[in-house]
């Protein structure tokens, strides 16, 4: 997908942004414009450029932080609180402060679940929100809003295969992350089904470690279903890519999961970890319905999230800010 999805006859644009979440900037990157990725020596976090696995496009290129003020830009797209708030400021010429400007918000709110105001109270911004929950939850003040909901790229000779009688979680730094995340909830349901746990420092609970961007859905391919054990997120990218590769979904009924997974056709949600057990002892037993609910998922995700609808969403997003 790194020469672009969706071709446009208009103008290319030139879109200044911040290396945040490295799976969605490549897949924002899709979209048929130029961006340029803020970048500070040592690649530390939030600024790391071109880095990693993923296969970069032509259409990304790094620029030093020190050198941002000189270059020209048409659409300026913040990523976190520090750029918005510091970087905008210690990094950008006035003119370019003044450019058309996105702020893409990756998460629901922090610190209260309805009543925390967002930190870009701009009407002369756009706030992008990457799931309709995320954008209810959020106060977003006078600062106009929009749902770019996710779409993905999966290797295409992947697909699901459920060999593997038990079910795969994808979590990074999970122990740290604590019960947001689903700390307790993996550690209990562990005890009653086979469960296997990926992600950065997966090791610290037993899991089996960090998995390569790229590798990622062969790793989980085998495993009779996915579990997603985290109480409060945006839409992980991980689930997305599992219901690609035809994998069913299991997970709490909180958050944007509500909207996505329906119970009987894709795969089982619920606000009772007891019934979340016993759904998953159904798929660990009876491979034919695990198969079933993955073909159900895999047509939600291409039904939904599709790289084609996620790249056109962006690139009308972008002109529309730019003009």
């Amino acid at each position: 997908m790194s020469d672009n999805s969706v071709h446009s006859p208009q103008k290319r644009l030139r879109v200044l942004t911040w290396h945040v979440h490295g799976n969605y900037l490549y897949y924002l990157t899709q979209a048929p414009h130029d961006f340029y990725i803020v970048t500070k020596p040592g690649n530390p976090p939030g600024y790391a450029g071109r880095v990693g696995v993923l296969p970069w496009g032509p259409n990304v290129h790094e620029v030093p932080a020190g050198e941002v003020a000189a270059h020209r830009f048409d659409v300026v797209l913040y990523q976190h609180r520090l750029h918005w708030q510091d970087d905008r400021h210690a990094l950008l010429s006035r003119e370019q402060q003044a450019l058309p400007r996105i702020y893409l918000e990756h998460d629901p709110p922090q610190t209260n679940p309805f009543q925390q105001p967002h930190w870009v109270d701009d009407p002369g911004a756009l706030l992008v929100h990457v799931t309709h929950f995320n954008r209810l939850m959020w106060d977003s003040g006078r600062t106009p809003t929009r749902v770019i909901e996710h779409g993905v790229v999966v290797p295409p000779h992947v697909r699901y295969s459920g060999e593997r009688p038990r079910g795969i979680v994808v979590v990074n730094h999970l122990a740290k992350r604590g019960r947001r995340l689903g700390a307790d909830v993996f550690a209990a349901l562990r005890d009653e089904v086979p469960l296997d746990l990926v992600g950065m420092q997966s090791d610290e609970l037993g899991g089996l470690g960090e998995i390569g961007n790229l590798d990622l859905a062969a790793t989980i391919a085998p495993y009779r279903f996915f579990f997603n054990p985290i109480r409060w997120t945006s839409l992980g990218l991980s689930v997305v890519e599992a219901m690609t590769i035809g994998m069913p979904v299991v997970g709490l009924a909180t958050t944007e999961l509500a909207s996505v997974i329906r119970n009987g056709e894709n795969g089982f949600v619920h606000t009772d970890p007891a019934q979340l057990v016993q759904a998953m002892r159904v798929l660990l037993h009876d491979p034919v319905e695990a198969k079933r609910l993955g073909d159900g998922a895999r047509h939600t995700a291409l039904e939904r999230f599709s790289i084609e609808r996620f790249a056109r969403d962006w690139d009308e997003a972008l002109r529309e800010v730019a003009a």
